[in-house]
């Protein structure tokens, strides 16, 4: 009997270590799945080390990376998102934070320029505390948030969701955003044209006493 729980004891000894082997892989698996249905079909877009898959237009230097995050701080510049495929339909999720008194923005359905503040696609607006009464949330020039009610030195998600002539915007979950481009919209102005087609985005650095944080972009195509 005492060899026969001797034998026993062992077994279940090398079951424990094969199990303790095992787990870190199954803890692993498990993980992945997890975040795979969390992340619902979104691409992330950023790989939080450096500029790879992005150009900056004129005053590149305006740019650096900070703990994950593009930041925004100099003369104008636009970071756009390079692409061979342009977007038409799309979710697009970025994490924001501004440092009181600054302006950013967030343009989708635009093309890369070298030069000027974007002539294609539209603006998100990206302000809480700067002098632009357009805030944060704003689809700019068409549908302006006077009150975001967001903070500075906050991350905040900006969620926006293009379906053909449909754009909503989203501050943290809600919905301030929601605008149909009328049928025969040429142009915003003689200088910008704001109109839905399809394009790549880009961020803004819009003066250089603005600092603005972007993280965590992802994307995703819709039908």
């Amino acid at each position: 009997i005492h060899i026969e729980l001797i034998k026993n004891i062992q077994m279940i000894n090398i079951m424990i270590r094969k199990l303790m082997i095992a787990l870190p892989a199954l803890l692993l698996a498990a993980g992945l799945t997890m975040a795979d249905k969390k992340n619902d079909g979104f691409a992330t877009i950023t790989n939080g080390k450096d500029f790879k898959g992005w150009k900056a237009s004129e005053n590149k230097d305006s740019w650096s990376m900070k703990d994950g995050a593009f930041v925004a701080h100099g003369p104008r510049s636009h970071l756009f998102y390079e692409t061979e495929e342009p977007f038409k339909n799309f979710e697009l999720k970025v994490d924001v934070m501004t440092e009181p008194g600054s302006n950013g923005g967030i343009y989708f359905h635009t093309k890369y320029q070298e030069t000027g503040w974007p002539k294609f696609g539209y603006e998100a607006q990206v302000n809480i505390t700067h002098g632009d009464p357009k805030k944060s949330g704003s689809l700019y020039g068409v549908v302006n948030i006077a009150d975001p009610k967001l903070k500075d030195n906050e991350f905040y998600e900006t969620h926006i969701i293009v379906k053909d002539r449909h754009v909503v915007i989203k501050l943290n979950g809600r919905t301030v955003v929601d605008y149909t481009e009328p049928k025969g919209q040429e142009a915003f102005s003689k200088d910008f044209e704001r109109r839905l087609g399809d394009g790549t985005f880009a961020l803004q650095c819009h003066d250089p006493k603005s600092i603005v944080h972007f993280k965590n972009i992802r994307v995703k195509r819709i039908n």
